[in-house]
């Protein structure tokens, strides 16, 4: 509502109406039931001065020059009313014949004024009552006084400013304007009490000398024959004026200059109705601002700043007048409604001397907790509204529009929304139990610390925070590596730098449904690749590249394998003898082994084949480039083929290369169990050069 967070209180009538105020119809309840019961209050706002209204809607609003009343007129039926603001009530009421264009006061209290009406007459008023009534050639638009002469100056629809004086108590000649169809403004500056007539038609204002009754300057404002003034202030120092147009803009001058130093927009296009300088304010608000308002909204702002609002105010309803109480924070209204508003800003001045409270009556309504004044009502778009069957109330009271929807009462809704859905207490309770039940297994499931925060792409969040996790070790780790003293200087990079689960910039998008990452699109799969293959294989990429290369190891030894001439132990002992260097290949005489089971009359080195069919023993041992290649078969089992009754003493298992097991006494077998082996083995090979060698 304010640039600088100024706050706005309304004391009197219904609530500021903005973004963040309450709607008229919400606010306004009823003192009572029935026909007769017509007051109404508004729930969140004072009541500063008792009965400041009208019947139907107010015209204008002024205080006495003494500060000690307010006078304001409006209908219906059209009258003048004037509250004490000593007792801060309303002090009496006063009807008239026809309805108040406008009224100055002649006195500095309530007892004398004088009344524009619209019925082209003048009423002068005084403490008794009407006084003296007088009639106008054409209808009046604009009404001031001119204290030294004593002439009411009216302006009218024509080219002509009339003038009354009340000493002579007889009308004066009247001003004529060059080129003038009304004149809409009427100001008389209090420094010089030069004149000024704004005028409609032809966008200028025209001054005049009150001494020579003749005019003095003519000021042009851009915009051509269009435009027309229809607000004028002057400011105190005599130089500076404030000119309202219809367009919604207001313009600074100098009376010097004939061009504007400074503009203002009012932003609603629509004529600007008041205007004032407000000064002696406080110091946070300054010196010389102005109070521009139309129809919909009241601004205020510096004249070296119009591009920013000291203070916005938009009333509840269309607005008629704005009066400033001089020299405080205190702004009241006449407008289309029966309440008149009254609003105070503690940034643009203190409180008046009659309601001095007021500071502290604001300071605990700052304090006060607002309710939630929306619980009886539910805020329904066209669209549902269509869907629960409720489209044919709109325009009718059940139905409150509100932006681009409507409000309805909780029990209607409700109503409507079993007709129209009778299971739609069963949907909703099962889908609460989902959602129980997912949360529970999620619990179970879950191994990490929750992200309680994480509704969407719970993913990116756990991955954020591994990376982040990491990272807080690694820094961990350079400040353990780090001197004592440089470790407790140092500031923690975490918190320098922060996390991006924690930023309030990227909350949405871990909260909002409509931040959810569609992992099944195509810019996905370009920008994670590793991801949608895992998915798709159920499998990660670096098990991927594992499984691919165990599959060429694999088919790589198959080939070999079928390349050999036999399965043995030995034939991967020679492999891998000729994939080692040729320095590393000693001229040594290898340990021929024995086959387990053969006869004594055999050659040792015979092979299996040899000897199964029965052939004599020749030993096989060819040589193929540097390496030597030697059938055998493992023992492990006892051979059938041995002679009978031809037995070992001795049982001897061996086993791998070179080595046996057994082949001793008990007595041996235990000692060497007990003290171990106390020689060194024969032909075996060495751990250290990965061949054999005799030791």
């Amino acid at each position: 509502m304010a640039s600088q967070d100024v706050k706005v209180y309304a004391v009197n009538g219904a609530a500021v109406g903005s973004s963040s105020a309450l709607p008229d119809w919400l606010t306004r309840k009823r003192a009572g039931k029935g026909k007769r019961a017509v007051k109404e209050h508004y729930e969140g706002t004072l009541e500063l001065i008792q009965g400041l209204e009208f019947p139907e809607a107010s015209n204008k609003i002024r205080t006495t020059r003494d500060g000690t009343h307010v006078v304001a007129t409006g209908t219906y039926k059209p009258q003048m009313r004037v509250w004490d603001l000593e007792q801060l009530s309303l002090k009496f009421e006063r009807h008239t014949d026809a309805e108040n264009v406008d009224f100055v006061m002649l006195s500095n209290d309530w007892t004398k004024s004088i009344q524009l009406q619209n019925d082209r007459s003048l009423e002068l008023h005084t403490q008794g009552g009407f006084h003296y009534r007088t009639r106008i050639p054409r209808f009046g638009r604009c009404l001031a006084y001119h204290f030294p002469s004593c002439d009411a100056l009216v302006g009218a629809s024509g080219s002509e400013v009339y003038r009354l004086n009340l000493e002579q108590g007889r009308f004066m000649t009247p001003l004529e304007l060059d080129g003038a169809e009304g004149v809409n403004a009427i100001d008389i500056n209090p420094a010089h009490q030069l004149w000024a007539f704004g005028i409609d038609g032809n966008g200028s204002v025209q001054f005049w000398d009150p001494r020579a009754r003749a005019s003095v300057g003519v000021l042009k404002l851009p915009g051509g024959e269009d435009l027309s003034v229809t607000a004028i202030a002057s400011r105190a120092d005599g130089l500076t004026y404030a000119i309202g147009t219809t367009t919604g803009h207001t313009l600074l001058y100098d009376i010097r200059s004939s061009r504007s130093f400074a503009s203002k927009d009012q932003g609603y296009g629509l004529p600007v109705k008041c205007l004032s300088w407000i000064e002696g304010g406080s110091r946070m608000a300054g010196d010389g601002m102005v109070l521009s308002a139309d129809k919909k909204v009241i601004k205020i702002w510096d004249k070296n700043t119009p591009d920013t609002n000291f203070v916005s105010i938009t009333p509840a309803t269309d607005l008629n007048d704005a009066h400033h109480l001089p020299g405080s924070g205190l702004i009241m209204t006449a407008n289309e409604g029966i309440k008149m508003g009254a609003y105070y800003v503690p940034q643009l001045g203190p409180a008046p001397k009659w309601a001095s409270f007021l500071e502290n009556v604001t300071e605990e309504m700052e304090d006060q907790v607002a309710r939630s004044v929306y619980e009886d009502y539910k805020f329904v778009e066209k669209s549902e509204l269509k869907a629960l069957g409720l489209d044919h109330l709109v325009g009718s009271a059940a139905l409150k529009p509100y932006m681009h929807g409507y409000f309805v009462a909780l029990k209607l809704y409700e109503a409507a929304r079993l007709i129209a859905n009778p299971f739609a207490y069963e949907e909703h309770r099962e889908k609460m139990m989902r959602d129980k039940m997912d949360k529970l297994s999620e619990t179970r499931i879950r191994t990490k610390k929750a992200l309680p925060s994480v509704k969407v792409n719970k993913g990116l969040a756990e991955k954020i925070a591994r990376d982040e996790e990491r990272e807080a070790k690694k820094a961990a780790k350079r400040k353990r590596k780090a001197d004592d003293e440089m470790a407790v200087d140092a500031p923690s990079e975490a918190a320098e730098k922060g996390t991006l689960l924690s930023d309030p910039r990227f909350a949405q998008v871990f909260e909002n449904p409509e931040f959810q990452i569609d992992e099944e699109s195509r810019e996905y799969a370009l920008l994670n690749p590793s991801s949608v293959f895992q998915r798709s294989t159920g499998k990660t990429a670096v098990e991927s590249e594992d499984e691919a290369s165990e599959k060429g190891s694999s088919s790589g030894e198959d080939e070999e394998q079928e390349q050999s001439d036999s399965d043995s132990d030995d034939d991967d002992l020679m492999k891998s003898r000729r994939l080692a260097p040729e320095r590393r290949q000693p001229n040594v005489k290898m340990v021929p082994m024995r086959l387990q089971g053969a006869s004594r009359g055999h050659d040792r080195n015979a092979t299996f084949g040899q000897r199964r069919n029965g052939k004599a023993p020749v030993s096989r041992e060819t040589e193929r480039g540097s390496a030597k290649e030697i059938s055998w078969v493992p023992s492990g089992s006892d051979n059938k083929d041995e002679r009978p009754g031809k037995t070992r003493e001795k049982k001897v298992e061996r086993f791998g290369s070179g080595m046996e097991r057994g082949g001793e006494s008990p007595a041996e077998m235990a000692e060497r169990e007990r003290k171990g082996r106390t020689q060194r083995r024969q032909g075996v090979r060495s751990g250290s050069k990965n061949v054999f060698r005799h030791m």
